[in-house]
């Protein structure tokens, strides 16, 4: 599955992937889904259930500026 595949359909939440290949600057291209979820602990639970594999796990929703504070 592409990056921007899944960040479509797995918008506002914390993904978990293993990288199957990266382009000339090291950059997830190509990926396959481990874990998704919209609280980040069942992610990082899966993370260590899979941490001998080449992992990308980050946030597809926005990230708010510099100065703003959110609160979950």
């Amino acid at each position: 599955m592409k990056i921007e595949e899944l960040k479509k359909q797995y918008k506002d939440e914390w993904v978990l992937v293993e990288i199957i290949e990266e382009d000339k600057l090291n950059r997830p291209q190509e990926v396959k889904l481990i874990a998704h979820s919209k609280n980040r602990d069942d992610t990082y639970d899966a993370m260590v259930k899979n941490k001998k594999k080449y992992t990308y796990h980050f946030y597809t929703g926005e990230i708010p500026e510099k100065g703003y504070a959110v609160a979950f």
